[in-house]
């Protein structure tokens, strides 16, 4: 599902114009990522959590030549599914 059916999906619905359905996502992942790049954390009871973490600094290789490289630190967001989305999946 790209972002176009997911607006559509939620204008159906929720009984939303597809204008004020993309307006609510947009909205959604606005004040997700501004969360996020404050290092808070997103719940969504039943559906799951994102989160920040810190991968540090690690060694890997170069497919192309096989030569070690430097993979620098770096923050990642993750996500841990909720029980009823886990359950709805299986």
């Amino acid at each position: 599902m790209n972002k176009a059916e997911l607006i559509d999906s939620i204008a159906k619905d929720a009984n939303l114009t597809k204008a004020d359905a993309k307006k609510a996502l947009d909205a959604f992942v606005k004040a997700t990522t501004k969360s996020l790049k404050k290092g808070d954390r997103v719940a969504l009871v039943g559906f799951g959590s994102f989160s920040v973490a810190r991968r540090s600094q690690r060694t890997g290789r170069n497919p192309q030549t096989g030569k070690p490289i430097t993979i620098k630190a770096k923050n990642v967001v993750k996500f841990k599914p909720g029980s009823d989305l886990s359950d709805a999946v299986q």
